[in-house]
């Protein structure tokens, strides 16, 4: 079977001053059609940058990054944008809705943004929405949704450009426990109708609900392997996340030093 997703001995450098930062360092994993994958890790341990990878947001300095069986790490800026419209549906942790614009319109705008025309697109908009069970509020804005029902217009959102990989940054971080677990519930539905989703955590109890876990420690993969009913059970019982400064934004995003990257070699 062919991999939805593979890095190949794939890194990420940066120059911070006199330093260089590896955020990814030689990873190599592949991801296939169907998986409900969790890439788990504190701050800086380079999950952000897999991420942005996947999302075809930024590129690899080393390495190859394979997506659809296309080469995507070594194309132009224009090239990885039409891939991100046509494979990769985002679900972010802070929603990313636009205030002035209603639950179908916010579902629509990506389509928009695709070239889809516009009958398909309104078609497709409404299945999404009905899919995450917000089919009462399609002309509701953001502001009249509770967080709960705003992460469900991304997912929707998400689910409407018809991806080939859902990204989940996230999505639960800034949700109460319980809106929280709806919305894991919800992944989960859609990965069981074949979805093939990429979960991004700090938090291990949310990562433990994936089927498979991708741990990251300073850029380097320090485990893969499936997630087994009694590690999902201890993690529930024991709310087991990772520490309140281990939750902040990625350290590298907070340095007040810009970075240089490395040229590709």
């Amino acid at each position: 079977m062919t991999p939805l997703i593979e890095f190949q001995k794939l890194s990420k450098i940066y120059y911070v001053g006199d330093s260089v930062i590896r955020a990814a360092d030689n990873i190599s994993f592949k991801i296939y059609r169907g998986e409900f994958v969790a890439i788990v890790g504190q701050s800086g341990s380079g999950k952000t940058t897999c991420m942005n990878i996947i999302g075809c947001l930024d590129t690899p300095t080393q390495g190859s990054y394979i997506l659809g069986g296309k080469n995507v790490g070594k194309m132009r800026d224009n090239q990885l944008a039409v891939i991100r419209n046509e494979m990769v549906g985002f679900i972010f942790q802070q929603y990313n809705l636009l205030p002035k614009l209603n639950v179908v319109e916010n579902v629509e705008l990506s389509m928009y943004y695709a070239g889809v025309p516009g009958g398909e697109m309104r078609r497709r908009a409404l299945e999404s929405i009905d899919r995450v069970g917000l089919s009462d509020k399609l002309k509701s804005r953001p502001n009249q949704l509770s967080g709960g029902q705003q992460q469900r217009v991304s997912i929707a959102r998400a689910l409407a450009g018809n991806p080939s990989v859902i990204l989940a940054d996230e999505p639960t971080g800034a949700l109460d426990s319980k809106t929280g677990g709806e919305v894991i519930s919800l992944l989960k539905e859609l990965n069981r109708d074949g979805n093939t989703i990429v979960l991004i955590t700090h938090d291990n109890s949310i990562a433990s609900e994936a089927r498979r876990m991708i741990r990251l420690s300073d850029g380097r993969i320090i485990f893969d392997g499936p997630v087994v009913k009694q590690d999902r059970d201890n993690n529930q019982a024991q709310g087991q996340t990772l520490s309140q400064d281990q939750a902040q934004v990625p350290a590298q995003s907070q340095t007040q030093t810009p970075y240089t990257e490395v040229p590709p070699s």
